[in-house]
C-alpha cells in the first residue's frame, strides 16, 4: 500500500504512537510504543513475552494511532494504520531495525536495550486513515 507523503512525515517524526492488539480472547490492549516508519512499514521493538506480542502471535491484526494534539482543535492531526504484524526476533534485520530506532532514540540502547529475548514488531499497513493533514 502507498503511504501520502504528508501521513508519511508524520510517521516518520512524531515520538510516540498507540498500538491495539487483541488475542485469542478479544479482549483489546492498547500502549503505547515508539515508532520508526521505513520502507512503507512501521517498526517497534518490545520484549518478546510482552502482552502485545502475545497477542501478536495469535492474532497478527494490529492498529496503531499516531497524533498530535492542539487547543486549537481545527489543528487536531493524526493517523490511524491498520495493518498485519510480523515479529522480527533475530539476525541481520533484526540488526538493521534495531539501528534505526536506536538512531531515532538515543536513549533506547541504556534504558530499554533490545537484547536477546526482544522483538522488533513489523506493521504492514494495510488501511490507512487520517485526519487534518491535507
Amino acid at each position: 500500500m502507498r503511504i501520502k507523503k504528508n501521513v508519511e512525515k508524520l510517521l516518520r517524526f512524531e515520538r510516540v504512537c498507540r498500538i491495539a492488539t487483541s488475542g485469542r480472547s478479544g479482549v483489546p490492549h492498547v500502549v503505547p510504543v515508539v515508532p520508526v516508519f521505513d520502507s512503507g512499514k512501521i517498526y517497534f521493538g518490545s520484549d518478546g513475552d510482552a502482552k502485545k506480542v502475545e497477542n501478536l502471535r495469535a492474532n497478527p491484526h494490529a492498529a496503531l494511532t499516531m497524533d498530535v494534539y492542539s487547543e486549537e482543535w481545527s489543528a487536531l492531526r493524526g493517523v490511524m494504520v491498520q495493518g498485519t504484524a510480523k515479529l522480527i526476533d533475530k539476525g541481520p534485520r533484526f540488526r538493521k531495525l534495531r539501528r534505526l530506532l536506536y538512531d531515532k532514540y538515543p536513549q533506547y540502547p541504556e534504558d530499554a536495550a533490545l537484547e536477546d529475548g526482544s522483538v522488533i514488531v513489523e506493521i504492514t499497513p494495510q488501511h490507512v486513515f487520517s485526519w487534518g493533514l491535507d
